[in-house]
């Protein structure tokens, strides 16, 4: 990995620990319509782009949401169960973190929406102490404030332009497959993070620590 300049991370799976799971089963407690025939990790119904790309307001998403599974209880309930997947953020984490963009520069791009991020960045105060990623990455990126979301060429396209980095000098890192096919596809050298492994480890197997 000679002339490596900039790391790309996600961030649900590589930084915060995630488990979609989660939220399935939470949703599939509140409907007898299966949550998997509209949501996966690998696939989902439009209406989650929508808000990946903050094009539907989270008020909207759980009004359709509620529609799609046929749920006639409180929003609030199907707010918890789409914030069950967000795990936690290990400690020695965003030590690498602080690490990596000492000696790299750094870009965090999560596809998220503004529930998400209300909910981790709570969580991130509670348990750290830190407001949010601000401070661990040169720019964090997330897809609802920009109107793109991976795997789509354009919104890797846009960070490298945007920071002026060129794509031989830049590794990205995922653990969803379909998101680093679109980073290869512009170029980048982009690794799909295994789920039996940590980015730590991976970072350590690159030789980027």
């Amino acid at each position: 990995m000679k002339g490596i300049q900039n790391v790309i991370f996600d961030l649900g799976g590589v930084i915060i620990n995630l488990d979609t799971n989660r939220t399935i089963n939470a949703f599939n407690k509140l409907s007898q319509i299966p949550f998997e025939s509209i949501y996966t990790q690998a696939k989902q119904e439009e209406i989650f782009s929508l808000l990946d790309k903050g094009k539907i307001s989270a008020s909207d998403f759980f009004k359709e949401i509620k529609r799609l599974i046929r749920y006639n209880g409180p929003i609030q309930d199907l707010m918890t169960a789409w914030n069950a997947m967000l795990l936690d953020v290990p400690e020695e984490r965003l030590d690498v973190l602080v690490e990596m963009k000492h000696n790299y520069n750094t870009y965090l791009l999560s596809n998220t929406c503004e529930p998400h991020i209300d909910a981790f960045e709570k969580e991130l105060e509670n348990e750290h102490g830190i407001k949010n990623f601000e401070d661990y990455f040169d720019k964090v990126y997330y897809s609802c404030r920009m109107g793109m979301r991976k795997p789509d060429k354009e919104i890797f396209e846009f960070v490298l332009q945007q920071n002026n980095l060129k794509p031989e000098e830049t590794i990205f890192i995922d653990d969803s497959p379909q998101h680093v096919k679109g980073a290869g596809e512009c170029g980048i050298n982009a690794f799909l993070l295994q789920k039996n492994m940590s980015v730590n480890d991976l970072l350590r197997q690159l030789k980027l620590l």
